[in-house]
């Protein structure tokens, strides 16, 4: 069960197609609100959206966010195409998590990152 960002569009940021202890994958559907240009190329921002949330689902705890990102954009992502995001967490300190992700359309590697985030005991928005 989905315990973090509810609130997520999953039409722009990828519907979660599986939740277990410490992984997620996502799965985006391609659209042409996506597109960056006429030729069907689709804008980076919305990879890089469906890899965040799959990290997030993989810590899935409803405070957690994200504090740094190293990523790397493979191959690119067109109209048409369908992208899964695996997410996995592969150290955790505290309430710090690394999260390792990858997204593949088919067998095609397209995206690969590492995602550190923070949990922290209450909502981001009310720190003071």
């Amino acid at each position: 069960m989905v315990k973090t960002h509810l609130k997520i569009d999953d039409h722009y940021s990828g519907e979660v197609v599986k939740v277990e202890d410490g992984s997620a994958e996502v799965l985006l559907t391609t659209s042409e609100e996506m597109l960056a240009d006429e030729q069907g190329l689709i804008h980076g921002g919305f990879t890089f959206s469906a890899a965040d949330f799959a990290a997030m689902v993989a810590v899935n705890e409803p405070t957690v966010v994200l504090v740094a990102a190293n990523v790397s954009f493979l191959a690119p992502i067109k109209l048409g195409d369908s992208a899964l995001f695996r997410a996995k967490v592969v150290q955790q300190e505290g309430r710090k998590s690394l999260v390792e992700v990858s997204g593949f359309v088919g067998d095609q590697e397209v995206f690969k990152g590492e995602f550190q985030t923070y949990t922290p005991k209450s909502h981001i928005l009310d720190w003071k």
